[in-house]
């Protein structure tokens, strides 16, 4: 599975201060971006190996492919990709409940 679609995630911790209120709000609207563009590509993804796995799926019901292990290594990449999206949303939302819980 190619992960380099989060990637991008790792671009967050270049990203310099500025001293000036616009360049602080033009680094967090470039990282905002840079994050949601990385988990929009993570989820496009996901949905191309889930459409791999059916279209094999329908392909070995017809008969058109005898071999299972074709088959077998588009599901697991799917559910691995599943799997992948699944554990990071939930990262987020705990990270999202933690930072509402923060007092000022």
């Amino acid at each position: 599975m190619n992960i380099q679609s989060i990637g991008a995630i790792n671009e967050l911790g270049k990203i310099g201060s500025y001293s000036a209120d616009a360049g602080v709000k033009e680094n967090r609207n470039a990282a905002f971006e840079t994050l949601f563009d990385a988990a929009v590509n993570m989820i496009k993804e996901t949905n191309r190996y889930t459409n791999e796995a059916e279209e094999a799926e329908m392909a070995f019901s017809l008969g058109l492919l005898d071999n299972t292990h074709d088959l077998q290594i588009a599901q697991q990449k799917a559910n691995l990709a599943l799997q992948f999206t699944i554990a990071v949303r939930n990262q987020v939302l705990d990270a999202y409940k933690e930072i509402m819980n923060l007092q000022f």
